[in-house]
């Protein structure tokens, strides 16, 4: 008897607590307050990176000037940053309506920070080391860089992290404490130089006066040319041919782009005025029984 009026008394406390209507009240209440903590804070996240976005947004004709490196590097950090912080408040938001009490999770968290602080030397260093990279704008966002012997674009600047696509799409992702060497191709113009080879028979006054021709058109159709190309000369004299330097000062990192764009104008040139670029010969001699 008493087995069976335990039992019994176990299954009326169960019945009567999954029969609690004022608790599954109670309870959908605070899933539904959650659930709307997590949707508003989600829209929220959206609203204020857009609207940062648009006041980071670059504006021509502005009064004010502003880099647009640093520009996209900053937008992408306070995206970050406001992305973490309306997170973090919906947390404890969330925490709070499940009836946790705050204040000692805060003290906890100060605590455990601290002792997570001594110990994770490497992302205190991460941190520190982007927030200089930041500060002294080392490189930005859209920045052509070689980072540890890696070249490629910077796509995003963290206090943490720094990625960077290169040419054939792949992302390295370089914790910032461990960039030791940084090679920015973006902050200064660069030099565009084109080493053209005529043969030893064409007249190097004749060649010279149709490259300034040539130099005078690319300084017109190609924007990246920020100044006026110059012919350096008799470069080197090879076993066949006479190469003539060309430099042109360019926008920065477009040299690449430029040195292709001007051997295709120099060569279509040079087809047309007849001038010969050196190609290998055979010299057939006759033998000793031939006349």
């Amino acid at each position: 008897m008493k087995k069976e009026s335990f039992f019994e008394t176990i299954y009326a406390q169960v019945y009567g607590y999954v029969t609690d209507a004022d608790m599954w009240v109670n309870i959908g209440m605070v899933v539904l307050k959650i659930a709307a903590i997590i949707l508003i804070s989600r829209i929220v996240v959206s609203v204020v990176q857009a609207a940062v976005n648009r006041i980071f947004q670059h504006r021509q004709g502005s009064k004010l000037q502003i880099d647009q490196r640093r520009v996209d590097t900053m937008r992408v950090l306070v995206n970050n940053v406001v992305r973490y912080t309306l997170y973090f408040l919906a947390i404890l938001m969330i925490l709070q309506l499940l009836g946790i009490d705050l204040k000692p999770v805060l003290v906890s968290a100060g605590v455990l920070g601290l002792a997570v602080g001594f110990g994770a030397q490497s992302l205190v260093r991460d941190i520190i080391t982007g927030f200089f990279i930041i500060f002294e704008d080392q490189f930005a966002v859209g920045d052509v860089v070689t980072i540890n012997n890696l070249t490629g674009t910077v796509q995003e600047i963290g206090l943490r992290i720094t990625r960077v696509r290169s040419w054939t799409g792949e992302v390295h992702i370089f914790p910032n404490g461990i960039i030791t060497q940084v090679t920015n191709f973006s902050l200064q113009n660069t030099l565009a130089v084109v080493d053209v080879s005529v043969a030893y028979e064409e007249n190097l006054n004749q060649v010279e006066l149709v490259l300034k021709e040539v130099l005078q058109l690319a300084k017109t159709e190609l924007t990246d040319i920020v100044a006026d190309p110059q012919i350096l000369g008799v470069h080197a004299l090879g076993p066949s041919e006479v190469i003539l330097r060309v430099t042109a000062e360019c926008k920065p990192n477009t040299h690449h782009g430029v040195n292709r764009n001007l051997r295709a104008m120099i060569r279509t040139e040079f087809t047309k005025r007849g001038i010969q670029i050196p190609y290998p010969k055979i010299v057939a001699m006759p033998g000793k029984g031939q006349a």
